[in-house]
């Protein structure tokens, strides 16, 4: 008994060592991040430009060895929104991809159809992928980021591979132990390094899974006209004129869609009107009847007799006797 319980701490102080070498050793490697993010102005056919972002020695030996996660985001957009997707779906299958996302949303009538990928590329094919997919469009924009996680994968190998002989020298231990309770020792201990040993595994198996295929996420959109990039004052009137001229398509189409959205009301409004105009009519002309009657028989209004004149000779008569003068007593 002496002798298992000796040899468990001394596993157990071993167990401790390994752990802090393997964190020393992760801690003391380079760890490079790369961003990168490039603006395309590129048309149709493009295929958003070169980028230094892979290393040129990527067949070497060296390079070969580093474990790298490569991720690009791109911004395409077209007017031929059903080709350019079956550009981006024939680059996913060229290149043995697999597409992680994809959702697409909108309608062909109103021209603002825009989907989104995610797809995952093989590290290998990373770089030919992106250039086929920029021949879908317009690239807007192309940003590219490239993560070495060497000492990660480094230091989780160095994990596991002590867990590993941990578990191993702990199922020699369980064979040799004498008691019951160094047995439950050992087995509590094996339950935890095997937990830890399965949790690193996984996690070293995703890693993996981020070298070997890098993830590209794309948004397409479909535009009546490309996003002017470097053209001259002409060009521009003439994209804003067609702009203009589907502005006001558009919104003819609109206003026929929304009228017969409506049918149902303005045929209640028309046969009301029908109705209705026939009546209001009948009614005024009755109330102007009525007027002009009620205007013919009001009587005329009496004329009082003016009073008579006297004629010129008796107000000339009347003058002169106003002119003698009254006697003087």
């Amino acid at each position: 008994m002496k002798r298992t319980s000796l040899l468990l701490a001394a596993l157990l102080t071993a167990t401790l060592l390994a752990g802090c070498g393997a964190n020393s050793g992760g801690s003391a490697s380079a760890t490079a991040t790369y961003d990168m993010s490039v603006t395309e102005e590129a048309s149709m056919g493009s295929g958003g430009g070169e980028s230094n972002l892979m290393p040129e020695n990527a067949a070497t030996g060296e390079t070969a060895q580093q474990k790298i996660i490569y991720r690009a985001d791109m911004s395409i957009e077209s007017t031929l929104f059903d080709t350019a997707r079956e550009t981006v779906l024939a680059a996913v299958e060229d290149t043995g991809s697999w597409m992680e996302y994809s959702h697409q949303n909108g309608t062909a009538e109103d021209r603002d159809r825009y989907a989104n990928f995610t797809v995952r590329v093989p590290a290998d094919n990373y770089r030919t992928f992106l250039e086929q997919v920029g021949q879908a469009g317009s690239v807007l924009s192309l940003n590219e980021s490239a993560e070495n996680v060497t000492s990660t994968y480094i230091d989780m190998e160095a994990r596991i591979s002590s867990l590993e002989n941990q578990r191993d020298r702990l199922n020699e231990l369980a064979a040799e132990a004498e008691t019951t309770t160094d047995l439950l020792e050992i087995e509590s201990r094996l339950s935890d390094v095997q937990y830890e040993l399965e949790s690193y595994t996984q996690q070293l198996r995703n890693l993996d899974g981020q070298v070997s295929y890098s993830t590209v996420d794309i948004t397409l959109r479909e535009v009546a006209t490309l996003t002017p990039t470097g053209v001259t004052f002409p060009e521009r009137l003439a994209d804003a004129f067609a702009g203009g001229w589907h502005g006001f398509v558009t919104f003819v189409q609109g206003l026929v869609l929304t009228l017969v959205y409506l049918w149902p009301l303005l045929l209640v409004a028309v046969i009301l009107l029908v109705i209705l105009l026939p009546v209001m009519r009948r009614r005024k002309a009755a109330r102007a009847e009525r007027r002009a009657d009620r205007a013919s028989s009001a009587p005329y209004p009496y004329s009082q007799p003016s009073a008579p004149q006297d004629s010129p000779a008796e107000a000339n008569k009347g003058e002169e006797k106003a002119e003698e003068p009254k006697p003087k007593y």
